[in-house]
């Protein structure tokens, strides 16, 4: 009988990832998801679909060279791993009932209803993963939540991958992290932090790691990312969290050992709290962030340094002499090292070898996730013989320095017009004398309705746009369709009766790739897919080059869609920062130089909408809040240039042209003096999954221009009723004034069935036919 009364003492593997893609190569987990929620197959069917894209993951890594027993991470989830670690603890709030079956479990369908609501409960808030496009959903604690060990799915994930023949690792946000990332309940009391419920989350990882250690799992690996953000908790606490924490989990007889890995930036302060503790093993961040002190690396005693030196969050080839050079500063300070990425690689495709389209150039430059664990193999054999890694280091030093000096990556005409930009180019004229201009133009009611751009992209619009590609439909042919789509969505707009128009985009296959496809500097993928949220996966462009355009892209479509109507018809562009935050950016410049050049673009884009007739513009950047910087310190920087790149592309504008703009699921209270900086006419922001905790901020800030807080949440499948509407819309007028509200969903209706965009976008009319006539009354 194997003895589990201390933790066994396997060797953490000289190689790993802290994570890999779970979604499947071809997106086998998002179809069998989407096909046991519309009830094509059972649970039977979506377990067995699961274990199948679980064992080829394992196998796949294996076949790159992580052979040892833990190499491979168990970070498989059916939908999110901050929502599987609240399956664990059971933590379901209240205000979904009794979700936890009789055995005291949450079953699957128990796990999306928290993901996906119900007809009368809105699901758990969303938002972003740190500083990626990654989005999680929020947990709601409050003194009132119960915990108690409601799953053991990492424990049968784990079990089934040792009994085909592989030791994985499992993995789970660790406690720290996972109640700094969670919300106060809708009960709590004012002041309530559920960093304050540390205590009683305890007990239930302690009973998960004997479960995982009665299974036979020699390292867990426990995520800890929020340490490498400036918290609004004080560090004292946090500290104090980490330490007590790590007490009870590293005091327990029967465990696994335990990884702490901490990606996304620099460590600082709590590296010490960690040394301090009994885990065995750490993992830093030394690609982002930098490499610590010989000082507080020797503070970790026997632990095994797991050294994140290969980039898991974007897609250029690692510069393995940089690498090597961090390794050898690092195993002279702290002894026992291993290699490692970054962060997940989740953020990033498979496997680049499967993009024949591309160049062998660009090729050449990229690492998606299987390149990674090679690169990660190779630095472990440096560790070990320094001289049979060199031939695989001096390539890519070779094809890292041929980037430098390609065609397109540096271009004299786009850096002269950069280089030539005064302030004058990133202002328009005071907001008082624009609104004037736009009130006399457009002639709006108030409350006006319009939505954020996308309709939904139907099965025929999808299969046209694949027919068009493969040239079994003719550009003629296939222009002809979107045309009839868009004259659709035109009519259906006018029925319902919205005041500003969208022409529904249905010749865009995403939001930036489209953008992509039409400038030079970018390439796009074909199975470059990644994770957005759930079971939604989208394909982000490699910006690799000087970015300019050489020709209108929107306009025609635009021009069209206003000819069919006399309401005014948005022009629709994606951000610069969106554009970047969205794509795999270039690595060889400041973000800020490549944010100018993409602003430049649709600054032109924007004249030429213009001179078309449109009047009102639409300049999304939902993706604002994502790229700011994890330490405050480094805030004011970006917001300056984030904030600029978009004043760029807009301020060439008339004053009669409204310009709108776009921001979702994000902490707005953070960024909300940058938003107001943008000087849009217009922001629409997502505000309905969060009950309309935005108006707050706005009002607080005293924000001054239009606003739209979105009262419609599009990421569920759910049709919120009129009354839900109306009660949202009546929050807003009391913190809002409401001559600056704008009436419209959280976000583009893309990924939205028909059927159930049409009632819930007729139930959002209704609703503010109610509101103004109140308004009205109220002023006579």
């Amino acid at each position: 009988m194997t003895d589990f009364s201390t933790p066994k003492t396997t060797p953490f593997p000289s190689a790993s990832l802290l994570g890999y893609p779970r979604i499947g190569r071809r997106r086998e987990l998002k179809k069998a998801v989407e096909a046991y929620w519309a009830g094509k197959i059972d649970a039977a069917a979506l377990d067995a679909a699961a274990k199948d894209i679980q064992l080829t993951t394992a196998r796949r890594l294996q076949e790159l060279g992580l052979t040892e027993a833990a190499a491979v991470p168990g970070t498989f989830s059916y939908y999110d791993q901050v929502l599987d670690t609240t399956a664990h603890l059971g933590a379901v709030p209240a205000r979904f009932g009794k979700l936890l079956n009789a055995g005291g479990q949450l079953d699957i369908d128990g796990y999306f209803t928290l993901a996906r609501g119900t007809k009368d409960q809105q699901p758990l808030e969303m938002t972003k993963w740190f500083d990626t496009n990654y989005h999680y959903l929020v947990p709601e604690i409050g003194p009132e939540t119960e915990f108690t060990l409601a799953s053991t799915a990492k424990v049968d994930e784990f079990a089934f991958a040792l009994a085909n023949g592989i030791e994985t690792r499992p993995y789970i946000v660790g406690p720290v992290t996972y109640l700094l990332l969670s919300k106060a309940s809708d009960g709590a009391p004012a002041g309530f932090a559920p960093l304050s419920r540390l205590e009683d989350i305890l007990p239930v990882y302690v009973q998960l790691l004997e479960k995982l250690a009665a299974a036979g799992a020699t390292w867990v690996q426990l995520d800890e990312p929020a340490l490498v953000v400036d918290q609004d908790t004080p560090a004292g606490e946090v500290e104090a969290a980490v330490a007590r924490a790590y007490e009870v989990l590293t005091a327990g007889a029967k465990r696994p050992q335990i990884l702490v890995s901490t990606p996304y930036g620099s460590l600082d302060g709590q590296l010490g709290t960690l040394a301090a503790t009994n885990i065995e093993a750490l993992h830093i961040d030394v690609f982002k962030g930098a490499v610590p002190s010989a000082a507080a690396l020797a503070g970790l005693g026997n632990k095994t340094l797991v050294a994140g030196v290969v980039d898991g969050h974007n897609i250029w080839r690692n510069d393995l002499a940089g690498s090597a050079a961090k390794l050898d500063e690092l195993k002279a300070a702290a002894g026992k090292v291993t290699v490692c990425t970054s962060t997940s690689t989740q953020h990033v495709p498979h496997d680049v070898a499967e993009e024949t389209q591309l160049s062998d150039q660009l090729r050449s430059w990229l690492a998606f996730s299987d390149q990674k664990a090679v690169e990660v193999k190779t630095l472990a054999s440096y560790l070990a013989d320094p001289a049979s890694a060199q031939a695989a280091i001096d390539e890519a030093t070779a094809v890292i320095g041929s980037r430098a000096t390609a065609e397109g990556v540096r271009r004299a005409d786009v850096r002269a017009r950069t280089e030539a930009l005064t302030a004058a180019d990133f202002a328009r004229s005071e907001y008082s004398v624009r609104e004037a201009a736009q009130e006399e133009a457009l002639h709006l009611p108030p409350l006006p309705t319009t939505t954020i751009g996308s309709f939904p992209q139907t099965p025929e619009i999808r299969s046209a746009r694949a027919r068009n590609n493969k040239g079994d439909l003719t550009d003629a042919q296939y222009e002809q369709l979107m045309k009839d789509e868009i004259k659709r969505v035109v009519e259906l707009q006018e029925e319902l009766g919205y005041d500003v128009l969208v022409h529904g985009e249905p010749e865009r296959n995403d939001m930036v790739q489209y953008f992509a496809e039409n400038l030079e500097g970018f390439d796009v993928t074909v199975h470059g897919w990644v994770q957005s949220y759930g079971s939604r996966c989208t394909r982000p462009s490699i910006l690799w080059g000087d970015v300019t355009r050489s020709a209108p892209i929107t306009v025609a479509w635009a021009e069209y869609a206003q000819s069919l109507t006399s309401k005014p018809m948005k022009g629709m562009l994606t951000g610069p920062v969106t554009i970047l935050a969205w794509s795999f950016v270039r690595d060889d410049q400041p973000l800020r130089e490549t944010a100018n050049q993409v602003g430049l673009a649709l600054r032109d884009e924007i004249a030429d909408l213009e001179a078309a007739g449109i009047k009102v513009i639409q300049v999304d950047e939902p993706a604002l809040r994502e790229l700011l910087p994890l330490r405050k310190a480094d805030h004011a920087d970006y917001l300056k240039w984030s904030v600029d790149s978009f004043r760029l592309a807009t301020a060439g504008a008339a004053d009669a042209t409204q310009i709108h703009t776009h921001l979702c699921y994000s902490e707005f209270g953070v960024i909300i003096d940058a938003i107001d900086g943008l000087d849009a006419d217009v922001t629409s922001i997502e505000a309905a999954r969060s009950r309309m905790e935005v108006v707050h901020d706005l009002e607080s800030h005293g924000f001054g221009r239009g606003v739209g807080p979105g009262v419609y949440d599009i990421h569920s499948p759910r049709v919120p009723g009129e009354g839900e509407v109306t009660e949202l819309l009546a929050t807003a007028v009391k913190h809002v004034p409401s001559r600056q509200l704008w009436v419209n969903p959280d976000c583009g209706l893309k990924t939205r069935g028909y059927a159930e965009t049409e009632e819930s976008l007729r139930n959002l009319v209704k609703a503010t036919r109610t509101v103004r006539a109140e308004l009205l009354a109220a002023a006579k």
